[in-house]
Protein backbone atom coordinates (compact mmCIF):
# COMPACT_ATOMS: atom_id res chain seq x y z
CA UNK A 1 0.00 0.00 0.00
CA UNK A 2 1.07 3.50 -0.91
CA UNK A 3 1.81 5.85 2.00
CA UNK A 4 1.86 9.66 2.03
CA UNK A 5 5.76 10.07 1.55
CA UNK A 6 6.70 7.36 -1.18
CA UNK A 7 6.69 8.76 -4.54
CA UNK A 8 5.87 7.31 -8.23
CA UNK A 9 8.83 5.71 -9.04
CA UNK A 10 8.68 7.16 -13.11
CA UNK A 11 8.56 10.97 -11.29
CA UNK A 12 11.55 9.96 -9.18
CA UNK A 13 13.51 9.10 -11.80
CA UNK A 14 12.35 12.15 -14.07
CA UNK A 15 13.29 14.69 -10.88
CA UNK A 16 16.59 12.59 -10.02
CA UNK A 17 17.36 12.73 -14.02
CA UNK A 18 16.72 16.44 -13.84
CA UNK A 19 18.87 17.19 -10.53
CA UNK A 20 21.64 14.73 -12.60
CA UNK A 21 22.75 17.65 -14.41
CA UNK A 22 25.66 19.57 -11.97
CA UNK A 23 24.50 23.25 -12.84
CA UNK A 24 20.63 22.45 -12.37
CA UNK A 25 21.26 20.49 -8.96
CA UNK A 26 23.25 23.95 -8.43
CA UNK A 27 20.60 25.83 -9.43
CA UNK A 28 18.12 24.08 -6.92
CA UNK A 29 20.46 25.05 -4.36
CA UNK A 30 20.74 28.35 -4.91
CA UNK A 31 17.24 28.59 -5.23
CA UNK A 32 16.77 26.94 -1.81
CA UNK A 33 18.13 30.24 0.19
CA UNK A 34 18.08 32.22 -2.33
CA UNK A 35 15.39 33.85 -5.57
CA UNK A 36 17.31 34.40 -8.59
CA UNK A 37 16.97 35.90 -12.24
CA UNK A 38 18.37 34.38 -15.59
CA UNK A 39 21.14 37.59 -15.67
CA UNK A 40 22.23 36.28 -11.53
CA UNK A 41 22.87 32.82 -13.42
CA UNK A 42 24.36 33.97 -15.80
CA UNK A 43 26.92 35.87 -14.00
CA UNK A 44 26.98 32.59 -11.49
CA UNK A 45 27.65 30.17 -14.12
CA UNK A 46 29.61 31.72 -16.87
CA UNK A 47 26.85 30.65 -19.20
CA UNK A 48 25.08 31.89 -22.42
CA UNK A 49 21.25 33.77 -21.53
CA UNK A 50 19.91 30.84 -23.66
CA UNK A 51 21.75 27.67 -21.86
CA UNK A 52 20.61 29.36 -18.47
CA UNK A 53 16.88 29.89 -19.79
CA UNK A 54 16.69 26.07 -21.40
CA UNK A 55 18.16 24.85 -17.78
CA UNK A 56 15.35 26.59 -16.57
CA UNK A 57 12.71 25.55 -18.70
CA UNK A 58 13.33 22.11 -17.91
CA UNK A 59 12.92 22.43 -14.07
CA UNK A 60 9.63 24.73 -14.87
CA UNK A 61 8.17 21.87 -16.79
CA UNK A 62 7.75 19.69 -14.08
CA UNK A 63 6.92 22.49 -11.82
CA UNK A 64 10.08 22.51 -9.65
CA UNK A 65 10.30 26.30 -10.13
CA UNK A 66 8.00 28.96 -10.26
CA UNK A 67 8.53 32.68 -11.26
CA UNK A 68 7.42 35.38 -10.38
CA UNK A 69 7.49 38.53 -12.56
CA UNK A 70 9.04 41.79 -9.85
CA UNK A 71 8.92 45.22 -12.24
CA UNK A 72 10.54 43.99 -15.70
CA UNK A 73 12.61 41.31 -13.91
CA UNK A 74 11.40 37.34 -13.67
CA UNK A 75 13.10 35.90 -10.69
CA UNK A 76 12.86 32.31 -9.84
CA UNK A 77 12.66 30.50 -6.65
CA UNK A 78 12.18 26.76 -5.58
CA UNK A 79 8.40 25.22 -5.50
CA UNK A 80 8.07 24.28 -2.14
CA UNK A 81 4.80 23.17 -3.03
CA UNK A 82 5.27 20.64 -5.25
CA UNK A 83 3.77 17.66 -4.15
CA UNK A 84 7.70 16.10 -4.45
CA UNK A 85 9.42 18.91 -2.41
CA UNK A 86 10.32 16.48 0.33
CA UNK A 87 12.22 14.67 -1.74
CA UNK A 88 14.04 17.71 -3.22
CA UNK A 89 15.06 19.23 -0.20
CA UNK A 90 15.62 15.87 1.01
CA UNK A 91 18.58 15.96 -1.39
CA UNK A 92 19.22 19.09 -1.19
CA UNK A 93 19.91 19.07 2.40
CA UNK A 94 23.14 16.57 1.39
CA UNK A 95 25.00 19.35 -0.54
CA UNK A 96 27.27 22.06 0.07
CA UNK A 97 25.73 25.67 0.79
CA UNK A 98 26.21 27.89 -2.28
CA UNK A 99 26.11 31.32 -0.24
CA UNK A 100 29.54 32.32 -1.59
CA UNK A 101 27.92 32.21 -5.31
CA UNK A 102 25.77 35.33 -4.03
CA UNK A 103 28.06 36.86 -1.97
CA UNK A 104 30.47 36.88 -4.79
CA UNK A 105 27.70 38.49 -7.09
CA UNK A 106 27.34 41.54 -4.30
CA UNK A 107 31.34 42.16 -4.12
CA UNK A 108 31.09 42.36 -8.30
CA UNK A 109 27.91 44.49 -8.09
CA UNK A 110 25.81 42.13 -9.95
CA UNK A 111 23.03 40.57 -7.91
CA UNK A 112 19.58 41.82 -9.70
CA UNK A 113 21.44 43.05 -13.02
CA UNK A 114 18.93 42.71 -15.70
CA UNK A 115 18.90 45.52 -17.43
Amino acid sequence: MKTNESIDLQKASQILKLLGDRTRLTMMKLLESHDCCVCEFVAIFKMSQPAISQHLRKLRDIELVKEERRGQWIFYSINQDHEDYPLISSILNHLPAQDDSISELVAQGLRICCE
